[in-house]
This record gives C-alpha cells, structure tokens and sequence, in this order.
C-alpha cells in the first residue's frame, strides 16, 4: 500500500503536466471520379514520416486474363508464393465465373514460374473495390502447388476444397475511421483523473509483470522468454510466407487478426491454429476505438471475437487495441468481453520501412525477458529479419513464445 502512494505521488506532477488527449474525430468519405465512394478504412495509408515499402515484383501472364489486374509474387528465402487480385464486372460475378478465373489465374501463374510453392487469389466486384481492408471479396483462395488438382476438381464440382471463401457476407461499414498512425507509444484518451489513475496502473504492470486488471504490458522477469506478436494478419501474400518461417524456426507467435480478414481468409486462421499459434482480437475493421459510442466498440469487440472463434472453434482471450489507442471504455467493454487489453515492450517501427538492418538492431537490442514485441503480419521487412532475430533469441536464451505462455495462462493475474 505504501509504495503504491508513494508511485501514485511521483506520477502526480507528470499526470498534471501531461493532459489528456483529443479523441479521434470521423473522417467524411472520400469520392474519386467514376468510382463509387469509400468508406474509411478502404485503404490504410501510411503512418506519417514512413517510407512506402518497395514495389514487390508483378508476374505477367500472356494473353492476359480478362479482370486479372494484379499478380504480385515475393519469398521468404525458402518459398515464393503470388497473390492476385481479380475485378469483376456485376454481370459477370457468379460463383461459377469466380471459380473458373480463380482456377484460371493460379494454373497460368503456377505454370509461369515454376519456384511458385502457391498462388492465392482475391476476386472482387469491380464497381465497390476499395483495395485490401475495403468491402470483402466475392471469393478467395489459396492453392498450394501440391493441391492444385484438388481445386481444379472443386471447381469442376467434382469434390470440396477446404482453402476457399465464397462471399456471402453482407458489407458492414466501419463505425469510426481506420487511419495508419505510428505504434512507437501508446496513446490513453481520458481526463486528468483517468490518466493518473492509468499510469499508475501501467507502471505498477510493468514493474512486476503481468496480467493486472485485464491489462498486459509485459510478462514478468522470473522467465527467459518473451512474446512474439503479429498485428493486422492475415494477409493473402503475406500470411503463408510468415507461418513458413515460423515452422521452419520452430516458434510460436500470437496473431492479433481482423475480424474482417478472418472471415476473408478463414483457411490462414486455421493454419495459425493448427501450427500451434495464437490468435487474437485487433478489432473487426481495424477502427481507432476511443471516441465512439459503448455500443459501436462493443460491436468490434464482439464481432471479431465471433468471426475468430466460428473459424478456430475456441474461444479468444487477448485483444490489442489498433495503434495502441485506447480509453477507461476501452478497457472496461474488452474485459466485460473476457478479453485482456494487451500491448507491447517494443516497437521496431516494421511498419514504417525504415530498412531491414535498422529493424532488425531494434529487435535485438530490445529484447528481454518479459518482453512483448510488435510486428506486422503484412510488412516486408519483418519477413526479411525474423528468421536471424529467432536464432539471436535463441543464442541469448530467450525463448519467443505467445502471449498465453508469456503469461503462462490465459487468465493468469485477472
């Protein structure tokens, strides 16, 4: 009791000095000429001051295939894989026509280049696409080299195929806006009273560790591991390239996933599960939180949380607010929802391509025990440092692991 006065009377002065900030305001629509309007959160942009991550190379099919308007490829130093994206018109969005052109795009492609291990491919309407993170495709699928009979059988309505999704989810607009900030610090939106009585708490949390009133911000320092964290998964091109890596390196890592690219890639979700990983909550559409009303927070809460647990069938325990935004009504929906608000010790700033040796010194350098960091699913340069940051954890003793076993349960200190 005394040391708590005695922290809650050091951080007096720095709460005064320090006021709270200005919740997010909504962003109206954006129109472009002959498009239809877009919603927030179609596109992310980049966090200001990024750099925008390279071009990634584009595999051309000859003749082209009518819709194809994309066909991007990229590897991991053991496997490539390619995503393409396909627009069709309204008229021409059956789902036999978006089986065939799926079917079409993945054969060529495989054929093409034959170092492809697989092909995923995106099909959505023309008239609506807002770019991934925008409305849900039509159809989705994923096509391991070594699977490809079994989807050209799906397709010809021979037999099923379980690594597909057939769109039949009605487009939800986002309650509030989705906009790329910098994740290097986490940012408390309440009064005065609010804001001393948070940094109490998170100072408490990470002067011992672990879970404290359903928040985490780091795991205690009585064992040599720490937690591997993936925000804003899965993503098509991304997704296989990073679980590859992971097998190969024998680590466990949480993945904290859209609601909506779950219900868009369910098969990558499964992989998680099946691989051994954990998967949690960042949100259905990736909205900042604070701001919006109690009913429009719980939905993004429990939408996620339902999108996730129909596909893994278990339930979900951890949620990371995007951004690191977050208020008192954030905390208390996500642990009224059973959720523990979790956060981070360290940021390498992937994101905002800075350069894979910068990334990669920021990882080492930071790593401790107890630690939790930060990476995204979707960022080039984690794809390309993760594998020598595993093995530098592994030559310091520090095993990577997910959250759960950071924290040695999920309800550990609640």
């Amino acid at each position: 009791m005394f040391a708590r006065s005695l922290l809650i009377a050091l951080l007096l002065g720095v709460a005064i000095a320090q006021p709270a900030r200005t919740p997010l305001q909504p962003v109206p629509p954006v129109t472009s000429p002959g498009r239809a309007p877009s919603l927030p959160g179609q596109v992310q942009p980049l966090a200001p001051g990024a750099r925008p991550a390279p071009n990634l190379p584009q595999l051309t099919l000859t003749p082209p295939v009518p819709g194809l308007t994309r066909l991007e490829y990229r590897g991991n130093g053991f496997i490539e894989v390619a995503h393409g994206v396909v627009l069709l018109e309204p008229d021409d969005e059956s789902l036999a026509r978006r089986r065939a052109v799926a079917l079409t795009v993945v054969q060529r492609a495989l054929a093409a280049r034959p170092s492809l291990a697989e092909v995923d491919v995106s099909v959505y309407d023309r008239a609506s696409y807002g770019g991934f993170g925008g409305p849900l495709p039509l159809f989705t699928a994923s096509v391991p080299r070594d699977r490809l009979a079994d989807f050209t059988r799906y397709v010809g309505g021979v037999s099923a195929y379980d690594r597909v999704f057939e769109g039949t989810t009605p487009p939800r607009t986002p309650p509030g806006p989705v906009a790329r900030v910098r994740e290097d610090a986490l940012r408390f939106f309440g009064n005065a009273s609010d804001l001393l009585q948070q940094q109490v708490e998170q100072s408490l949390s990470q002067f011992r560790g672990g879970v404290r009133g359903g928040l985490l911000f780091k795991g205690g320092l009585a064992r040599p591991v720490a937690a591997l964290t993936f925000d804003d998964a899965p993503h098509p091109l991304y997704e296989p390239l990073l679980l590859d890596l992971l097998r190969r390196e024998g680590v466990k890592a949480t993945f904290f996933v859209i609601g909506r690219n779950a219900v868009a890639y369910p098969y990558f979700v499964r992989d998680m599960i099946e691989q051994g990983h954990e998967v949690g909550n960042h949100t259905y559409h990736h909205v900042r939180l604070p701001g919006l009303p109690d009913d429009a927070v719980r939905a993004e809460l429990s939408d996620a949380n339902r999108a996730i647990s129909d596909i893994t069938g278990r339930p979900v325990h951890y949620f990371r607010p995007p951004g690191g935004d977050y208020s008192p009504q954030t905390l208390r929906i996500a642990e009224g929802l059973g959720l523990v608000t979790t956060f981070w010790t360290d940021d390498p700033g992937d994101f905002d391509n800075p350069g894979a040796a910068v990334v990669q010194s920021r990882l080492v350098r930071h790593l401790r025990y107890g630690g939790i960091v930060l990476l995204h699913d979707n960022a080039p340069e984690a794809i390309d440092v993760l594998a020598a940051f595993t093995r530098v954890a592994r030559e310091r003793g520090v095993r990577l692991t997910t959250v759960g076993g950071l924290v040695g349960s999920a309800h550990a200190g609640r």
